[in-house]
């Protein structure tokens, strides 16, 4: 996957925007002015941080090298991919989207209903644009 990818899933999502409160090194996406993804896509070491429910994150640390605590974010509720090929990119893409929803289903139901997104079918991502 290369941070091109990365980039154009991230941005599939509805309501996806991509901002950088943080400098201009780090992409950081967005559902309605909640962060569900963060990621430097020109560094040298491609790696995106992403919400997870607790108890999901750790059972994903323990089982994948790959997937760490959320670097300089709160541990218990995100996780830091790093993507280097070791995870397939369907896990990768699975996570993003569950990062997604977990955002989204803590909005308030109209702005859900806006999104397309309701509890028991989530709003399905587009296909990445080709750039």
């Amino acid at each position: 996957m290369t941070p091109a990818e990365l980039r154009a899933r991230l941005l599939t999502f509805a309501g996806s925007e991509e901002a950088f409160p943080f400098g201009s090194e780090t992409s950081v996406f967005k559902v309605a002015g909640k962060m569900f993804a963060l990621s430097q896509l020109g560094a040298d070491s491609l790696r995106v941080s992403l919400k997870c429910e607790p108890q999901i994150a750790e059972t994903l640390r323990a089982a994948h090298a790959a997937v760490l605590p959320g670097y300089h974010l709160n541990k218990r509720h995100w996780n830091t991919v790093v993507i280097d090929g070791s995870l397939p990119d369907q896990m990768v893409w699975d996570m993003i989207e569950d990062s997604y929803d977990l955002v989204v289903s803590a909005l308030p139901a109209y702005r859900r209903r806006e999104l397309g997104w309701t509890a028991d079918a989530p709003a399905a991502p587009e296909q990445p644009r080709a750039r």
